[in-house]
């Protein structure tokens, strides 16, 4: 169920800091290498791709 929202011009400050924080968490998570697993996994699969 939907609650409506009172409109308010400014987000409260509690609002600021959650959105900056997953801003923050999403940009780090961005920025990470992919674990060298994940890239044998993918060279494998594009390998049996090829084979088909």
């Amino acid at each position: 169920m939907m609650h409506e929202m009172t409109s308010k011009p400014a987000k409260s400050s509690l609002q600021q800091q959650i959105d900056e924080n997953l801003k923050k968490v999403y940009e780090e998570a961005l920025k990470e290498e992919i674990p060298d697993r994940f890239k044998d996994l993918l060279a494998q699969l594009k390998a049996k791709e090829a084979g088909k």
